[in-house]
């Protein structure tokens, strides 16, 4: 061990959702494991002037393989017990012409289609439980600031404060502005899409009906995802997801409230009714992200330091755990077959299991993007009779839902 680095077999760098999920996977492993944290969420929610209990503005929503691995790794039940939203059906349509496509779980046969989580409920529960596993310490602060190499070839990360942390593996799950991407040297494709996202949480005078709403307009979609909150029995509240134009986004975010709101249950078409009160908006720019390597030495990516999408889907967060997941399996079964963490063959596995199921959600995102965002006529058309087509085409209409729900 170089001279004043902290040792440790495994060092993941980033405790957000993805990190933080990937540590707890590793349960039970005779390692000494790192997750080196910015911050630790502490789970605190605050009185709301809706009735309640403040919504987190950042939600996520889960499919059914992602809730497997937090069933497994024993938080499911948790976050359940305080505050999450289960979605049965959902309704897309076309802000220009009268495409549209429902989805519901009753027809693919389950409870659910998927479940709309708080991020900072879910992250909240991850660190309880890793403050539990006796083989992870939790360093935080932890801002990463460089990578050098060990005498004994092994990789130190080093923090904006001088302190050193080493391991024969470094995964980085430090999202999409990745400093350890960054310091590894490790590129990426990238572009802007031109557009930013709104966030916020409303309530609505008409309840959701347990159903995720989605309208794609000329400058791009907007949603509406339920959430459910225990003094709110109608079942109104929901969170917004406002994808449009940066110039757009600006003054959405600087319009009085009572103007904001009256623009969005126009924009939603009165589906839901008034919208009765909005929390403060937040912004942030919309950038696609794959990198060209999943590996590079001994270091690994995970999450969205690997790949970033448009949220149009919901898929970011289901892509990074199925990330986790699949890096955990990998490690477990090369440590069950006498391998080293430092083995490359390890991470070279899971490379080759991720990439292809990434790229391909990348490549759909990509292509309903520029398919709804066209402005011409014959496109227009043919996204309109397309949405319905595929309404009436059930195989395929199930096909898409069931892939979706990561069944």
């Amino acid at each position: 061990m170089d001279s004043k680095a902290q040792s440790f077999d495994l060092v993941i760098a980033g405790g957000g959702l993805v990190g933080a999920t990937f540590a707890c996977l590793l349960d039970g492993l005779d390692l000494r494991i790192a997750l080196a944290d910015r911050n630790v969420a502490d789970g605190s929610e605050s009185a709301s002037p809706s009735g309640g209990l403040r919504f987190d503005a950042r939600v996520s929503a889960l499919n059914e393989a992602s809730r497997r691995v937090l069933r497994k790794i024993g938080v499911w039940a948790e976050v359940q017990a305080i505050r999450c939203c289960d979605y049965r059906e959902m309704r897309v349509w076309d802000a220009e012409g009268t495409g549209s496509i429902h989805f519901s779980a009753k027809a693919q046969g389950v409870d659910s289609l998927g479940t709309i989580v708080e991020n900072s409920i879910v992250l909240a529960r991850l660190h309880e439980r890793l403050h539990r596993q006796d083989n992870v310490t939790v360093v935080s602060p932890f801002v990463s600031a460089a990578l050098e190499a060990a005498t004994n070839g092994e990789t130190v990360l080093v923090d904006d404060q001088g302190r050193r942390l080493q391991a024969g593996l470094l995964v980085a799950a430090d999202g999409g502005n990745s400093a350890v991407r960054r310091l590894a040297g490790i590129a990426s494709r990238e572009w802007d899409y031109g557009q930013a996202a709104l966030v916020t949480t409303v309530r609505t005078s008409a309840g959701h009906g347990h159903t995720a709403w989605q309208r794609f307009l000329d400058t791009g979609p907007l949603a509406l995802l339920p959430l459910a909150a225990a003094a709110d029995t109608e079942f109104r509240h929901g969170s917004i997801v406002w994808s449009t134009s940066p110039e757009q986004a600006e003054q959405l975010l600087e319009m009085p409230d009572e103007r904001f709101r009256h623009h969005l249950a126009t924009a939603l078409e009165h589906r839901l009714g008034a919208v009765e009160w909005s929390d403060r908006r937040f912004q942030f720019p919309l950038r696609q992200r794959h990198a060209h390597h999943y590996a590079k030495g001994g270091i690994v990516l995970i999450g969205d330091a690997a790949h970033t999408i448009h949220p149009l889907a919901g898929q970011g967060v289901n892509l990074g755990i199925a990330d986790a997941a699949a890096l955990a399996g990998e490690l477990r079964c090369g440590l069950a077959a006498g391998r080293r963490l430092s083995d490359p063959l390890l991470p070279r596995r899971y490379a080759r299991s991720r990439r292809g199921a990434n790229l391909r959600m990348i490549w759909a995102m990509e292509g309903l993007h520029r398919l709804f965002g066209a402005r011409s006529l014959p496109l227009r058309w043919l996204r309109n009779t397309g949405l319905d087509a595929v309404d009436r085409a059930v195989p395929i209409k199930n096909y898409l839902a069931r892939h979706a729900m990561g069944a």
